[in-house]
C-alpha cells in the first residue's frame, strides 16, 4: 500500500486516550479521527480531530459486535480504504482480541489472539508469566473468595505491612460498587484489610485480589513504559517515562498526571526481550516501580493498549500513531527498534494537571527540579490543550476540566500520603 491510500483511524472510547491517539493521528497526517463509545467525555468534546460517535452499551457484548458488524457492513466498506481500529481501554482492548477475526474482515486489528490477551490481562497469570521469563515483580499472595472465613482472610501474610491491595480483574472490577471502593488500596494494619476485603466479596466480586508487598517511596519512584511491536513480533517503538506525581483520588488512584522522559537500557532490553519471545503484537504498556531495598525495577502489570498517559512519547518525538500506521497500514518493513531518550535538549514534560498543582504537590527532589526548567523553558506540554483544536467552547471545558484537580488534591493528597 501506497502511502497516499486513503486510511480512517476508528478509535475506540471517548476519554482522554482517545483524544491522545487522535491528536497523534491529526499531527502526523492531518486525519480526523471517528471515535465510537457508550458515553461522551470531556476530553473529547467540541473536538475537531475526532467525531465521537455514542451508543447505548457501546462498551460490552452483544451491543459492541453488533454495532461492529453494521459498521463494518454498511459504512467502513470501501474498498480503497483502510480502517484502523484502535482500543483505547481495557474493555474495548478484550472485546477487540475476542472478536479480532470477525473483525479483521473490516478493519485492520492490531492485537494479540485472546487466549495470549487472558494469560496478560489476569494479574494472576501475568505474575506467573513473570515468574517464567524471570521478569521481577513485588513478593505477592493471590487472595480467592473461599480463603475467608467469617470474613477474613484465613492464612497470615508473608510479607509485613503495609500492604498493597489490588483486583486482578480490572473489567469485573469496572462493575463493583462498595463503601470505600478504590482503584486500588494500601493498608497499615491488618484489620483495615480484613475490613474491605470482605466489603469487596460482599459486593458479588468473584474473581481474584491481589495482596502485595509495598515497595516504599513516593510516585517518583514510578516508571511508565510505552511499547509497540508489530505484526512480525518485532518490538518497533519504546519510550520510558518517569512519572512525577499521580492523582490521589479514590477513583483515579494511580493515574499519572506528571510525566518526564527517561532512559534506562536493562529496562528496555527485558521488556524488549520479554515481549519478542512471547511473540506479542500491537500497543503494550507496563507500570514498574524501584524498589530502593534491592535496586530493581518490579512490575505491576501490563496494559495491552497505549497507557492513557502516553501521549507524553508523541509530546517526546515518538509519534504513537505513526509507528502503527507504518506497520499496519503502509506495511513499511522494520529497520530498527527506536527508544525513547531524555537529553536535555530534546526532553519534553508532560501533564495532566494544572501546573500550580504539580508545583504544590510533587514531591521536591532533583528530578522535580529538573521538570520545574523545563516548564520554565516553556519545553512541556498536555493532551487535551492542542492548539488547532481549540474552540472557545473547548478552552473553556479543558480548563474547567483541570482546574477539578486543585479541589481534588486539596482534598485527596494528605489522605493519600499519610
Amino acid at each position: 500500500m501506497n502511502r497516499q491510500q486513503n486510511f480512517v483511524p476508528i478509535l475506540l472510547g471517548s476519554d482522554i486516550n482517545v483524544y491522545g491517539m487522535a491528536r497523534s493521528f491529526h499531527e502526523a497526517y492531518g486525519l480526523v479521527s471517528e471515535a465510537y463509545a457508550g458515553l461522551q467525555l470531556a476530553p473529547t468534546k467540541y473536538s475537531k480531530i475526532v467525531n465521537v460517535h455514542t451508543i447505548a452499551g457501546f462498551d460490552k457484548d452483544p451491543v459492541f459486535i453488533e454495532e461492529m458488524r453494521k459498521l463494518g457492513k454498511e459504512k467502513y466498506n470501501d474498498p480503497k480504504t483502510k480502517y484502523l481500529l484502535i482500543a483505547c481501554g481495557d474493555g474495548y482492548a478484550e472485546l477487540v482480541s475476542l472478536h479480532k477475526e470477525e473483525l479483521s474482515e473490516w478493519f485492520i486489528c492490531p492485537y494479540i489472539d485472546y487466549a495470549m490477551l487472558q494469560q496478560l490481562i489476569s494479574k494472576v497469570s501475568f505474575y506467573e508469566i513473570c515468574e517464567e521469563y524471570q521478569l521481577p515483580y513485588p513478593k505477592t499472595l493471590i487472595v480467592r473468595e473461599e480463603m475467608l472465613e467469617n470474613g477474613r482472610l484465613n492464612q497470615e501474610l508473608p510479607f509485613s505491612f503495609p500492604v498493597a491491595l489490588k483486583p486482578a480483574n480490572s473489567v469485573e472490577w469496572l462493575s463493583v460498587d462498595f463503601e470505600g471502593r478504590k482503584k486500588a488500596f494500601i493498608f497499615d494494619t491488618r484489620e483495615e484489610f480484613d475490613t474491605i476485603l470482605e466489603r469487596i466479596y460482599q459486593a458479588g466480586y468473584k474473581s481474584e485480589m491481589i495482596a502485595q508487598d509495598f515497595i516504599p517511596g513516593d510516585d517518583s519512584n514510578m516508571r511508565v513504559l510505552n511499547a509497540y511491536v508489530d505484526q512480525d513480533h518485532q518490538v518497533r517503538m519504546m519510550c520510558l517515562g518517569h512519572p512525577l506525581l499521580e492523582d490521589p483520588s479514590p477513583e483515579a488512584i494511580g493515574n499519572y498526571v506528571a510525566i518526564m522522559p527517561e532512559y534506562n537500557e536493562k529496562i528496555y532490553q527485558t521488556i524488549k526481550s520479554f515481549l519478542e519471545k512471547i511473540d506479542y503484537t500491537g500497543f503494550a504498556n507496563f507500570d514498574m516501580k524501584y524498589d530502593p531495598r534491592d535496586g530493581e525495577y518490579k512490575l505491576f502489570e501490563i496494559n495491552l493498549r497505549q497507557g492513557r498517559s502516553s501521549f507524553f512519547v508523541t509530546l517526546n518525538g515518538l509519534n504513537l500513531a505513526q509507528f502503527v500506521t507504518e506497520d499496519r497500514v503502509f506495511q513499511v518493513p522494520f529497520s530498527e527498534t527506536i527508544y525513547g531518550k531524555a537529553q536535555a535538549d530534546t526532553a519534553m514534560l508532560w501533564m495532566g494537571v494544572p501546573k500550580e498543582v504539580f508545583v504544590k504537590f510533587a514531591r521536591d527532589n532533583e528530578d522535580k527540579q529538573k521538570a520545574l526548567d523545563l516548564i520554565e523553558k516553556d519545553k512541556w506540554g498536555t493532551t487535551v490543550f492542542y492548539k488547532k483544536d481549540m474552540s472557545p467552547i473547548r478552552w473553556v471545558l479543558m480548563k474547567y476540566m483541570f482546574s477539578k484537580y486543585k479541589g481534588r488534591f486539596n482534598l485527596f493528597f494528605k489522605e493519600k500520603e499519610g
